[in-house]
């Protein structure tokens, strides 16, 4: 069904709550569920963007705090937007920079417009406001635009967390009216409310009821334990639209993110997989492999001679080991490559099961598969 001009989504298959569906923007389809590679500053960190794109990712994310620094929002309108800046020619969504600016705790003055905060680069100061973060989001060329939001830390009181959930709803309604009407894009709204049910509630039904064309949850993966997360999952799925896509912000493991597809999630992101290939840890479907462990040092076998990824299919787990200990660039490409072809085939797997019926299993073989964990070295 149309969600905004130019933009459908449609849901092809349910097993339980678990759903796969479409996403259809004027710069292309989006499969769902799906995982969107973090590009926070035009680019996904130790990726070429033909490797991220044949990778099957159909949609990645970039950052507004980053960009609009650095090299500002109206330097990459001048140079064609985003999209040509970077060669990424399929659908972006940006965040609006609520969260990190959130995190500038002694860098940020807030008030009931908006916040001033300052430069982590320069220590320059800038003005956000749900106008402006919309305004930016336009000019780097987003295809889905978030509303500015304010995101509190957990574990926090429920005086902070409503007060924070009121302003989002606020912020909502006027990032909405200033996003007007832009065909072939979106903008979703983003419910608030920690860990506490009756706020994520309120929240929901608030942005429900401004008809946006999608909806995240934001808040989580911010300190609370799993069983936190899916709980408020759980909570806000019900109050969402069933025929509008849902977004769950930041998160997460492979875990994580099977665990919320169960529970009805269709879109994710997670600088997960590209921080950890920087840092020597792989993912596989046999579980994380530490490739700074001294147990690699002669291990003649690839992570995985099943993979499609040459990463994984053609490199020894010594020399893979050897780059991550001598810290070799090479290496950090390498187990990036890696864990986004993974998180691919994850999302690619789910999508199958969920089509076909059997997403109860494909949940327990994946869960098993992690459980055992790497297989032992030679």
């Amino acid at each position: 069904m149309t969600i905004s001009p130019g933009v459908s989504f449609s849901v092809h298959a349910q097993d339980g709550t678990a759903r796969t569906g479409a996403l259809e923007l004027g710069r292309g389809v989006v499969r769902t569920p799906a995982f969107m590679p973090v590009g926070t500053a035009g680019t996904v960190k130790a990726m070429y963007v033909d490797q991220v794109r044949d990778l099957g990712a159909d949609i990645i994310l970039g950052n507004t705090y980053h960009l609009m620094l650095r090299p500002g929002a109206e330097r990459v309108a001048a140079l064609g937007g985003l999209h040509a800046f970077s060669r990424w020619q399929g659908p972006i969504l940006t965040d609006s920079g609520g969260f990190q600016v959130m995190s500038l705790s002694g860098l940020r003055k807030l008030d009931r417009d908006g916040v001033t905060f300052r430069s982590h680069i320069d220590g320059s100061s800038h003005r956000l406001t749900p106008e402006r973060s919309v305004e930016i989001q336009t000019l780097l060329d987003s295809d889905i635009i978030m509303q500015l939001d304010e995101c509190v830390r957990l574990p926090s009181t429920r005086v902070d967390i409503e007060r924070a959930m009121r302003l989002s709803l606020d912020w909502a309604e006027r990032s909405k009216r200033a996003f007007g009407s832009q065909p072939g894009k979106a903008i979703f709204g983003i419910v608030q409310g920690g860990d506490v049910p009756d706020l994520r509630i309120a929240s929901a039904s608030g942005l429900a009821d401004m008809d946006f064309p999608g909806y995240a949850i934001g808040g989580l993966a911010v300190g609370e334990p799993q069983d936190v997360m899916l709980r408020m999952i759980e909570t806000v799925e019900p109050f969402l639209p069933k025929a509008r896509p849902r977004y769950l912000m930041g998160v997460g493991t492979p875990d994580d993110i099977v665990e919320s597809v169960a529970r009805g999630i269709d879109m994710f992101d997670c600088v997960m997989p590209t921080r950890a290939g920087r840092h020597g840890l792989a993912f596989s479907r046999f579980g994380k492999i530490n490739l700074k462990n001294a147990r690699h040092a002669q291990d003649h076998r690839p992570l995985d001679e099943a993979s499609s990824c040459p990463a994984a299919r053609d490199y020894s787990r010594a020399y893979l080991h050897h780059l991550t200990r001598a810290n070799e660039i090479l290496g950090m490409m390498l187990l990036t490559w890696v864990n986004l072809a993974y998180y691919q085939d994850l999302m690619a797997g789910l999508r199958a099961a969920i089509a076909a019926g059997r997403f109860a299993d494909f949940r327990a073989e994946t869960r098993e598969a992690w459980a055992k964990g790497d297989i032992p070295a030679l």
